[in-house]
């Protein structure tokens, strides 16, 4: 019973950092249409910003937590505007292309600064046991549990009753209607990258608190597409869902059976739910007529 419970409080903190990372991806899909494959570049530069200004130059946490909102959102804008504002209309394999090509990019910038080793970083959240139905479990690991909770709460209050989360959504449904009805697009196509870059930021940071700060961290982003297949492409709520269900099953596999195999499953439950359910748990089912 300790194992399953320590496995299961390790998988529902993984799964949170994976459906904030799912929920930047998601974001920008819903808004604009294009598949970012450099959204684990976001959560690397999100934790080396944080890094830098908190471990390097001996800012306070709130400050750097602000510094690195600072870094990421300009950042998010600057992709947005200057790289893939240019590209709408283009093919979207040429879109793709050049995400790709910005995850290279963003990570060569990352190893020019701050090299390849492994940095360390003074724990911000407590790192001490406690004991959960005879299990002993980390307490950061509850904690992230508890922020990542906070944040998709918030996430999702904002879409559903806030001004600029439901010109969001318009825009999402139906670009066309939204600019009939005076909402800016492109306003809402930089909020949403801007606000995937907040969500990839709290997602590198705690990464960075729990495991440790090196480009590992970007390879969260591959683990996006199972969450956000599985979840559905254009679904909020199935990020959530979707990196719960990854992050436990992860786990659960590597605990009790093989980690070998832990680190394939998530691609497994993507070719599997492609093939059964292509729309995803909670997905739109888009017929086109021709």
């Amino acid at each position: 019973m300790s194992t399953f419970i320590n496995l299961l409080i390790y998988g529902l903190a993984d799964g949170a950092i994976l459906a904030l990372a799912a929920l930047g991806f998601v974001l920008i899909y819903k808004a604009t249409g294009v598949i970012n494959f450099a959204q684990g570049e976001f959560l690397l530069i999100g934790a080396y910003a944080f890094y830098a200004a908190f471990v390097l130059l001996g800012l306070p946490i709130t400050v750097a937590i602000v510094f690195g909102v600072i870094v990421t959102t300009l950042l998010a804008l600057m992709v947005e505007r200057f790289v893939l504002r240019p590209l709408i209309g283009e093919n979207p394999i040429s879109v793709i292309m050049v995400t790709i090509g910005l995850s290279l990019f963003l990570k060569a910038v990352v190893q020019m600064f701050f090299g390849t080793s492994v940095r360390a970083m003074p724990s911000i959240l407590p790192t001490r046991s406690v004991g959960i139905l005879g299990g002993s479990v980390p307490l950061n690991r509850l904690y992230v549990i508890a922020i990542a909770a906070v944040v998709l709460t918030a996430f999702t209050l904002f879409f559903r009753w806030s001004r600029h989360g439901i010109a969001m959504r318009a825009v999402a449904d139906d670009q066309q209607a939204a600019m009939t009805t005076g909402i800016s697009v492109r306003r809402v196509f930089a909020m949403a990258w801007a606000l995937a870059a907040l969500s990839a930021l709290i997602a590198g940071v705690l990464l960075a608190d729990i495991a440790a700060v090196d480009g590992n961290i970007a390879l969260y982003g591959l683990l996006v597409f199972p969450v956000v297949i599985l979840g559905g492409l254009d679904s909020v709520p199935g990020t959530i869902v979707g990196g719960l269900t990854i992050g436990v099953l992860k786990q659960m596999v590597s605990g009790y059976a093989d980690p070998g195999l832990a680190a394939v499953i998530p691609y497994v439950v993507l070719v599997a739910i492609l093939m059964i359910k292509p729309y995803g748990l909670f997905g739109e089912v888009r017929i086109e007529r021709v």
